[in-house]
C-alpha cells in the first residue's frame, strides 16, 4: 500500500470512527488485567512487575505487517520518551498469528525494532493469551493502565490519536490526554475510542 493510499485509509478511518463517547463503555474499561511474561526483542522476558515504580502503563498492541500500525512507531517512541520518566512506560505487543502472517515472526520483530530504533519493549504474544485478556481488536490498539489497590486497571482503550496518516494534523491525542489526566489525579474524559487498523485474528 502506497503512502498516499495509507493516508486516504487513515482519513476514511477517522470519518467512520470519529470518537463517540457514551455512558456505556466496553467491558474492558475499569477491568483489572492480568500480568504477563512475554519475550522481548532483546531475548529477555518482560512483565509488568519488572517496573516496580510504575504508576501506570501504555500498552500498544501492534505488529509488523499492518499498514496502519506502520504509521505509528515514531509516535510510540515519543510517548515512551515523555512518559517513562514520569512513571508510565510504554510496552508494545505483537499478538499476530505468525502462521498467517510470517512477516510478524520473532526474527522480523527484532529487525523492525532495530531498524526503527524502538526505545520501548516489543514483545511477542505467540499464544495470543495477552490479547485475549485485554480484548485487543486491532493493530494498533492502545490501553492505558493505572494502578489501584495493587491491581492494573484499564482507564482508556482505543486509538492512539485521531490521525494516523498525518501526525502533524492530530487534534486529539487520546493516549497522551488520558495519561496526563491520570498523572494530575483527574478522571479520564475520553475513556474509549474505536481502534483503527488490521484485525487481530485470534486462533480458536
Amino acid at each position: 500500500m502506497s503512502n498516499k493510499n495509507i493516508i486516504r485509509f487513515a482519513r476514511f478511518s477517522i470519518l467512520v470512527a470519529t470518537v463517540m463517547i457514551s455512558s456505556a463503555f466496553s467491558a474492558i474499561n475499569n477491568k483489572a488485567v492480568n500480568d504477563f511474561s512475554l519475550r522481548n526483542v532483546d531475548g529477555k522476558f518482560v512483565s509488568l512487575k519488572d517496573f516496580p515504580d510504575a504508576k501506570g502503563f501504555i500498552i500498544i498492541f501492534t505488529c509488523n505487517h499492518c499498514p496502519f500500525a506502520k504509521l505509528y512507531p515514531p509516535r510510540l517512541n515519543e510517548l515512551n520518551a515523555k512518559y517513562k520518566k514520569l512513571g508510565v512506560p510504554l510496552i508494545a505487543i505483537s499478538s499476530t498469528d505468525t502462521v498467517v502472517y510470517d512477516g510478524d515472526s520473532y526474527e522480523l520483530m527484532v529487525a523492525k525494532a532495530k531498524a526503527e530504533q524502538f526505545n520501548f519493549p516489543y514483545l511477542q504474544d505467540n499464544l495470543q493469551s495477552v490479547a485475549r485478556n485485554f480484548a485487543a481488536q486491532k493493530t494498533p490498539h492502545a490501553f492505558v493502565l493505572w494502578k489501584a489497590e495493587g491491581k492494573w486497571i484499564v482507564k482508556y482503550n482505543g486509538a492512539i490519536d485521531d490521525n494516523g496518516g498525518e501526525p502533524e494534523k492530530v487534534k486529539h491525542r487520546y493516549v497522551a490526554d488520558a495519561v496526563d489526566a491520570l498523572l494530575a489525579g483527574k478522571e479520564v474524559s475520553v475513556k474509549e475510542t474505536k481502534s483503527i487498523g488490521c484485525q487481530i485474528n485470534l486462533r480458536k
